[in-house]
């Protein structure tokens, strides 16, 4: 019962000792209270039980019951660190047992071999166990025999055998009402869904064991370090640290596991690492080594030592000995069988090529390039990047850009697997130095060409192909629904002064569910995808039009200007020197948002002349008099183009990349040229635009004050020719998909977008922010635009920084006036800007507002 109904189990057991039993079921009722504590609890407490129970086991003259105790108390013992101790139980159990019970016996011991990464033993008890058990006809640990042989399996890297454990062991599960136990099962599916390289079946699995573990009131923390492992894989290193640590507080808090605390903390050291925080990686895998060692883990602490030595890499401390202590790794984890020993040998020969090492670069880069040709594709990504530093070294660009292509592929293909936009974006960041070497290689072999058709490559590749459309799934639209109405509710209260604290933790709470249910989506398209044409692009570009692409190498921005037939390289300033101009750009446009800072203007067109010879540079001189489509990389996406002033007069647009300016160019309209106009509540102007614009649009559909409801809303943008949406925006950085667009029922936010079949071919978003975005990944960005344009949107116009609404209306006005004389967004804006009044409030809102796309 003690892992069908916890709670009941432990209430009976401390009643029945209550009752004065006699010596043999008063056994049983300390062995039960031990394995609760043990697993949920004290480990103190369990231990102290424990040793009660044997007691009175050996009172009783039940050689059995003993031996039973003995393998209970063995995996306490080196759950709590005390290995040697545990061990010698496990050789009395085993001694003292008998059929049935020793078998028993030798499962748990067979346990304990697997915390103590002792594979091979543990396989063995396994082997002598589970035919006695079979025999016996003992389901319930037959099947927990089983999972755990699959367990085992996996950490050795033999998934399919894994797959047929686990199957075998559900079926015998089902026969049974061991519901921890059913969990346990859920939860190892999870697990063998992520080695098997299928992330969204892995989360889905891993939330679905969490809430049966909710439903039983018991512990989560071996959940946790899985659930932990696949957010790493799926680009989410700081919510796996977050998890990790707030699993290692809780678990300090109850005096649990020794064991899972190690394990917690190399979850959490692995987290921080690939967040980019190495001190706290070393801190954190130093501690982790430190307890591994002294529980005689040593397949454990190999896998500490291995991000030890990264996490002091990636902190700049290269040295002879980190190679040495990178190889010596690497050797132990072959000896294992470990699958994450082609790592190891990667970073050793990473770490010997920075030293100048060829030779011992070359020997540990071929032993870690083996893994290119088999495994999980992360596994292949790790290969083909040793593969790919090998050819560096021999100085063969031709057979860099060839590994680098592999293994880009490897990953689109991974990418592709993944149904959630947020998942595809992070998923990048794993291919980011594969990207950067080609970049490298393609400058020196092939010339300015090549160099744009490896920056197109590896950016704003989450918008090469639509997301996966969210499934009718009723839990999810309720969700959606309890969201827009507490968060509605929320924002009434903050304007009214009321307190919001209560009303803030439940949205928090609906956010992360509906985010959870979105991640599980699996991807359909297939990896190819849409490969980006040089020729194709100066097709459509013509002898009016430049595209101007800025790639960085080696924190240096490369401007490559195409168009006229050719694409030209020129050399511009420092990437970081760029952020910060920019940033200070941004700081002046929000001050000249106000009335009264005229004197803050000329700062910020000084600004603007710094960012022109940073990011253009002599390339600023050779732009002509035509039309102008600007692609920076992801980390300068909030600069106000058309402050530049060699772009400030001219028709100029903005695109994520080469690629999605040529689908947005190649995007027919929809036949029935509808217009819809939308105004939310909230504005300082009232939306004062969209009545007028009513008056030129005879035919198009207003949704304004109570009309303007999310459903509604939804249902007429899709498939419309342009909308226009007067509604206060929120960028929100640290969620960027609920960036949202304030309406009458509550917040319209991008995971909605995402259920449209097409959205708008034109869309005007005359808000706040609703150009902003978060950076992820190698070079992607989230946020409202991003979510448009692979929908079926061509162009956006909007805005990246605060502006006066009372400014936004003539701009917007003068806009549609463009619009309704047959001008590009990008044209009709131009003009826009021209018209407004000569003031710095009129003047940064203009700048503030972008043309996105190509329509």
């Amino acid at each position: 019962m003690v892992f069908a109904d916890p709670g009941e189990a432990l209430a009976r057991a401390t009643a029945l000792l209550d009752a004065g039993p006699a010596p043999l079921h008063a056994s049983v009722a300390h062995q039960v209270i031990g394995i609760w504590q043990r697993d949920f609890g004290d480990l103190r407490l369990a231990l102290h039980h424990l040793r009660r129970a044997r007691e009175c086991a050996a009172r009783a003259g039940s050689a059995d019951r003993e031996a039973d105790v003995l393998a209970t108390t063995g995996v306490a013992l080196v759950h709590a660190g005390r290995t040697r101790e545990g061990l010698a139980a496990f050789e009395r159990g085993v001694a003292r047992g008998g059929g049935l019970t020793r078998a028993r016996v030798l499962y748990r011991r067979a346990y304990v071999w697997w915390v103590l990464g002792r594979h091979r033993e543990a396989l063995e008890d396994v082997r002598r166990a589970v035919p006695v058990l079979r025999q016996a006809e003992d389901v319930i640990w037959t099947a927990r025999a089983l999972t755990l042989r699959a367990t085992v399996h996996l950490a050795l890297g033999a998934v399919e055998r894994a797959e047929a454990d686990f199957t075998a062991a559900e079926a015998l599960w089902e026969t049974t009402g061991q519901e921890h136990d059913k969990a346990d099962a859920v939860e190892s599916r999870g697990l063998a869904a992520f080695r098997s390289g299928d992330v969204p079946a892995a989360l889905r699995l891993l939330d679905e064991a969490e809430e049966r573990y909710a439903r039983l009131g018991t512990p989560t923390f071996m959940l946790n370090i899985r659930r932990c492992e696949v957010l790493m894989a799926a680009g989410l290193a700081p919510e796996a640290l977050a998890e990790a640590d707030g699993a290692i507080g809780k678990l300090d808090g109850i005096g649990g596991q020794s064991t899972r605390k190690a394990e917690l903390l190399l979850a959490a050291a692995r987290a921080a690492r690939l967040a980019g925080d190495p001190h706290t990686a070393i801190a954190r895998a130093a501690l982790a080594v430190r307890l591994f060692a002294g529980q005689r883990r040593t397949w454990w602490e190999t896998h500490a030592r291995l991000v030890l030595t990264e996490a002091r890499h990636a902190a700049g401390r290269g040295s002879g000995r980190l190679v040495a202590d990178a190889a010596a790794v690497a050797g132990k984890l072959a000896s294992f069988g470990a699958p994450a020993a082609p790592e190891a040998s990667l970073l050793a020969g990473r770490i010997a090529l920075d030293l100048g090492w060829t030779a011992d670069a070359e020997r540990h880069l071929a032993v870690a390039a083996r893994s290119r040709r088999s495994g999980p594709p992360l596994a292949r990504l790790t290969g083909w990047s040793a593969q790919a530093l090998r050819a560096r070294a021999a100085g063969s660009a031709r057979g860099v850009l060839e590994a680098c292509r592999r293994g880009l592929d490897v990953l689109d293909d991974h990418r592709m697997t993944l149904g959630a936009s947020e998942l595809r974006a992070r998923a990048t960041e794993q291919g980011a130095e594969l990207a950067a070497l080609a970049q490298r290689a393609s400058l020196v072999s092939g010339g300015p060409r090549r160099l744009l058709v490896w920056s197109e490559r590896w950016r704003a590749t989450v918008l090469a192909t639509p997301p996966t459309r969210p499934p009718a799934d009723p839990e999810l639209l309720s969700g959606m629904t309890a969201f827009r109405e507490i968060a509605a509710r929320a924002e009434a209260a903050r304007m009214e002064g009321r307190p919001v604290v209560a009303l803030e933790r439940e949205q928090r709470r609906l956010e992360r569910a509906i985010r959870s249910r979105t991640l599980h989506m699996r991807g359909e398209a297939p990896g190819d995808g849409d490969r980006f044409d040089v020729d194709r692009l100066l097709a459509h570009l013509g002898d009016e039009t430049l595209l101007v692409e800025l790639a960085v190498l080696d924190g240096r921005v490369q401007v490559l200007l195409c168009g006229r037939g050719r694409v030209r390289r020129f050399e511009a300033g420092l990437l970081a020197e760029a952020e910060r101009e920019a940033e200070h750009v941004q700081a002046g446009l929000r001050r000249l948002a106000h009335p009264g800072a005229d004197a803050r203007l000329p700062v910020v067109e000084a600004a603007g002349r710094r960012l022109e010879e940073l990011l253009l540079g002599p390339a600023a001189a050779r732009l002509g008099g035509g039309p102008v489509v600007i692609v920076p990389p992801g980390r300068l996406h909030r600069v106000p183009w058309a402050l530049l002033p060699s772009l400030r007069e001219r028709v100029l647009s903005v695109s994520p990349s080469a690629g999605s300016w040529l689908r947005a160019r190649e995007t027919v309209p929809p036949p029935d040229g509808r217009h819809v106009l939308v105004r939310g509540p909230g504005l300082a102007t009232g939306g004062a635009e969209v009545p007028e614009l009513a008056g030129r649009y005879p035919g198009a559909t207003v949704l304004e004050e109570g009309r303007a409801r999310v459903p509604g809303v939804l249902r007429e943008l899709d498939g419309a020719a342009l909308a226009h949406i007067a509604a206060h925006g929120t960028f929100r950085a640290d969620s960027p998909l609920f960036s949202a667009l304030r309406m009458a029922d509550g917040p319209i936010v991008v995971h909605d977008f995402e259920r449209l079949d097409r959205s708008p071919y034109r869309i005007i978003l005359s808000c706040c922010d609703t150009a902003r975005f978060a950076t992820v990944g190698a070079d992607e960005l989230l946020g409202l635009v991003t979510a448009l344009l692979p929908l079926g949107t061509a162009g956006v116009v909007a805005c990246s920084a605060p502006v006066n609404d009372a400014a936004v209306v003539p701009l917007m006005l003068a806009l549609h006036k463009g619009l309704g004389a047959g001008l590009s967004l990008a044209e009709a804006l131009r003009d826009a800007r021209a018209a407004l009044p000569g003031d710095a409030l009129h003047q940064a809102t203009g700048w503030a507002f972008s043309a996105f796309g190509a329509a």
